[in-house]
């Protein structure tokens, strides 16, 4: 039962398209199970940029089943646009699945998310307004609409009818806003489910069956460990669970299917929003690694924020989720520095932390302590072996797998698929078996 987890172990913006992309070639499906358009991975191949938001980075070979899971919530407007985009381009997207058990997101939720962060002011959360957090709220108080509901429009229809009352009393009496029209959204919504009505199953079932067919599935994440609701930087999350944990109950498979977790590192620290990033560099070197790592929101435009490694974030990603090993990306980014640095504890108030620490405050106010490493100073975006990276290289990339006691077995110098390595005798055995 070949189940494949890739999970981001930062903060997000790792680059898990890439690696998803690179590995489906040898899959048979690739599965969301978490998230919303909230989230943007970007695939180059052949010099070619395709920024994805909802449909799996496995999309760009014909042969793979992409899947839309239950964990997932949807922007039907966003999704349609995507595959209108993509089909443009010549890709097929007949391979596209959804669940009918997807949460929908809805017009209102665009509007409350907003709302909500103007209202935060300097405490907000620093959300993508994509309406994601409302969305998911719906969901746990019971009240969302769901995929499977627009094939039956008696029952979207009363949904719709007693969630808008109470939204409109909030848009209108909290927020000064107008209300909204239950007949032009279901007018909307009729659309889009003609649309889409034959892409809509049961993605439980089918993941299952491929499993049970042994099948090769890769479940990617959306966000990074440290966004995750219950385990990340509360409350600067994500919605949702992206741990390899957040795949059993976001696309309905037991623990036991997942072979492989896959935790994609960056080799040095980034994130988009608000909230506490002890290594965060305010200074030219932050700007270096901004502009030469293109550290722009794939779905937001905005600015990343950018800092050293920090191994203790990616130590506590390692115990949450299980890694049987790393992808390290954007390892060519930092050929222009003489000097790494690598942050290997925290200190507060006189105390040396090095594990992750288990109070927000140390999080936010703790002195990262850092190792100094010699920077190598060339290009390495066309090594493809691992055997002819420099020796300063090899010791930063050793030195990142001491720390997170996991191996790196695939390396990224650069956007395009090719610009990969593949570490030679470190695959774990189904790594291994991919590029046999």
């Amino acid at each position: 039962m070949p189940g494949i987890v890739v999970v981001g172990a930062q903060w997000g913006d790792e680059g898990k398209g890439k690696v998803t992309d690179l590995l489906a070639h040898r899959v048979d499906a690739v599965v969301r199970y978490q998230g919303g358009n909230n989230a943007g991975h970007t695939v180059v191949v052949k010099g070619e940029e395709y920024k994805l938001h909802l449909i799996p980075s496995g999309i760009l070979y014909p042969h793979i089943l992409c899947i839309i899971a239950n964990g997932v919530v949807v922007n039907l407007e966003v999704l349609l646009k995507e595959m209108d985009d993509l089909s443009k381009r010549g890709i097929d997207v007949s391979t596209i699945r959804l669940s009918g058990n997807a949460h929908l997101i809805m017009p209102y939720h665009l509007i409350l998310d907003s709302m909500a962060e103007y209202h935060l002011g300097k405490a907000r959360i620093g959300t993508t307004h994509k309406g994601i957090g409302p969305a998911y709220a719906d969901k746990a108080s019971r009240v969302g609409l769901r995929v499977q509901d627009m094939l039956d429009w008696k029952i979207f229809e009363l949904k719709l009818e007693q969630t808008l009352k109470f939204k409109n009393e909030i848009l209108t009496r909290i927020y000064d806003q107008p209300p909204l029209d239950s007949q032009e959204i279901m007018d909307k919504y009729q659309g889009y489910a003609q649309r889409l009505k034959e892409y809509i199953v049961d993605t439980t079932v089918l993941i299952n069956d491929l499993l049970d067919r042994n099948r090769k599935v890769i479940f990617e994440g959306a966000q990074g460990t440290m966004l995750d609701l219950d385990h990340g930087t509360y409350p600067f999350v994500t919605s949702s669970s992206p741990v390899s944990g957040g795949v059993c109950v976001g696309a309905g498979i037991s623990p036991s299917r997942i072979d492989e977790v896959i935790g994609i590192v960056k080799a040095y620290t980034t994130r988009v929003g608000e909230g506490p990033f002890p290594t965060e560099l305010t200074d030219e070197t932050g700007k270096i690694m901004r502009e030469v790592g293109r550290e722009y929101g794939t779905t937001t435009g905005r600015e990343r924020r950018c800092g050293w490694y920090d191994s203790l974030i990616v130590q506590y990603a390692a115990v949450l989720n299980g890694f049987t090993s790393l992808a390290l990306t954007k390892l060519d980014v930092l050929s222009q520095f003489d000097q790494l640095k690598i942050c290997v504890g925290y200190e507060h108030e006189n105390k040396i932390y090095r594990q992750f620490p288990p109070h927000q405050t140390i999080i936010h106010k703790g002195r990262p302590l850092y190792e100094t490493l010699p920077g190598w100073r060339k290009d390495i975006s066309h090594v493809r072996n691992y055997a002819e990276l420099s020796p300063e290289a090899k010791a930063y990339v050793a030195r990142i797998e001491e720390l997170a006691e996991v191996p790196v077995d695939i390396i990224s110098v650069g956007p395009n698929r090719n610009q990969t390595i593949m570490v030679e005798g470190r695959f774990k055995s189904y790594i291994s078996g991919l590029y046999a």
